[in-house]
């Protein structure tokens, strides 16, 4: 994707962590419960890959670890994709979270950012 196609507000840093998720419907009828992995992070959201493709529009609820903290945050599926290995990779925006839970996750990205710089020269649009 070029700079000019990017569309997150956020940076996102690669970052590897294990995550388990639930689909919620319209009615907030928890639904399929899965795992997951993230594979990069920011503040508005996850790269998430799954082993089973998730529907656009769809609300997920997400207990995510980051270190040695748990979050938990319920986000909505922008996008799926279905990558060469035949996992989906799945744009998670989050949407509700704890101000705690918003704390860890704006903790664990920027120690991200300040061990790892040359992440954060990626520009991306506001």
């Amino acid at each position: 994707m070029s700079k000019s196609d990017e569309r997150r507000r956020y940076i996102r840093p690669e970052s590897l962590n294990l995550l388990d998720y639930i689909v919620v419907d319209e009615q907030g009828v928890q639904g399929e419960y899965s795992m997951g992995r993230t594979l990069n992070i920011s503040v508005g959201g996850i790269l998430m890959e799954t082993h089973v493709k998730l529907q656009a529009g769809q609300q997920v609820m997400i207990s995510l670890g980051l270190e040695d903290e748990l979050v938990d945050v319920m986000a909505r599926i922008v996008h799926s994709k279905e990558h060469t290995d035949g996992m989906f990779h799945n744009g998670i925006e989050f949407f509700h979270a704890s101000a705690e839970d918003r704390r860890i996750i704006n903790k664990y990205v920027d120690a991200f950012h300040k061990n790892y710089p040359e992440a954060s020269k990626k520009k991306l649009k506001p």
